[in-house]
């Protein structure tokens, strides 16, 4: 079935064959096999909690020199 359409918008972007393949490989190794937007969902959600980790706190100055 798929998530509820409640609090979402629709995102269309291209991909090329390639990504596709590894989006469809990655797929099939997991337990649950999801769909390829759940599989976007996931790999963009764990992606950005990646980044914010490595990112320094907000408010906090780049450059101090104490």
């Amino acid at each position: 079935m798929g998530r509820p359409p409640t609090d979402t918008e629709p995102v269309t972007i291209r991909m090329d064959r390639e990504l596709l393949k590894a989006i469809d490989e990655y797929r099939r190794n997991q337990e649950d096999l999801p769909s390829r937007p759940e599989v976007v969902r996931r790999v963009m959600t764990n992606w950005l909690k990646d980044i914010a980790a490595e990112m320094p706190e907000a408010g906090a100055s780049r450059d101090q020199d104490d």
